[in-house]
């Protein structure tokens, strides 16, 4: 807590500025002058909110948040942003009990899966990553569960809960739906009661099914972006592009 202690000059000033002076009625005067030096800094500076409809096994919805994140970091003197990410299913038949990924790719795109295999690890490297495909593939339906359930302790744990998962899952090999794996992530970006969530496979499952219907209904891939409830962008489009957004947005 800040104490404010007047000096000899301010608290003469007010002394003889008022007709009825208390030191309590004093103290809120100092209050609301500070609040309002506050609030002169942040003049001009407007607030952009973000919904993202993303798929924890989607690579380029984790591409997309890598540009998404630069092109906040380049404008946060600009603006204030609020985050919120929306569960999307890619594949909603996806096994819970999760098969090998290079495996399931080459089944499902066939000759085209090398291919789409070195594009991504180009597009990997880009940011530093590696693009790692060992490992298993499922659904992502827990993984959704928690990223809800972060949302409610606070906008900035369930966007760096989505770094995490994306993280392990697309360079460290990680299974989405290893419940060791999703609780270390909870851990790791200090969500609390994570392990006691997910134990019970139908908390969070009503509020993920609202949610796909209010917010992929209407879409028919991710990453999916509504800035400020009416710009839309689809795709792990460039940091250049999501900063032209937003200042379309503000306007």
């Amino acid at each position: 807590m800040n104490v404010f202690i007047p000096n000899k000059q301010t608290l003469s000033f007010f002394v003889l500025n008022s007709t009825s002076f208390s030191y309590t009625n004093f103290k809120k005067h100092c209050r609301y002058t500070k609040l309002m030096a506050q609030s002169a800094t942040n003049v001009g500076k407007k607030l952009i909110k973000i919904d993202v409809s993303s798929d924890s096994v989607c690579p380029w919805c984790f591409v997309g948040k890598k540009n998404l994140d630069k092109a906040i970091a380049l404008s946060n003197d600009r603006y204030d942003f609020e985050i919120k990410w929306h569960p999307f299913l890619l594949n909603p038949s996806a096994p819970k009990e999760g098969i090998n990924k290079k495996d399931y790719y080459k089944s499902k795109f066939g000759s085209r899966a090398d291919q789409m295999h070195a594009r991504m690890s180009e597009v990997f490297k880009g940011h530093g990553l590696d693009y790692d495909l060992s490992g298993l593939t499922g659904s992502s339906l827990d993984s959704h569960r928690l990223i809800l359930f972060a949302g409610k302790q606070g906008l900035d744990k369930q966007h760096n809960l989505m770094e995490e998962l994306m993280n392990g899952y697309f360079t460290q090999g990680k299974f989405i739906g290893d419940m060791d794996f999703l609780v270390e992530s909870a851990r790791k970006v200090g969500l609390e009661g994570a392990a006691e969530f997910l134990q019970d496979p139908n908390n969070g499952l009503q509020e993920v099914n609202e949610e796909l219907g209010k917010y992929s209904a209407n879409i028919s891939g991710v990453p999916h972006y509504v800035i400020n409830g009416k710009h839309q962008l689809s795709g792990g489009q460039p940091a250049e592009v999501f900063l032209k957004a937003f200042q379309v947005a503000a306007n």
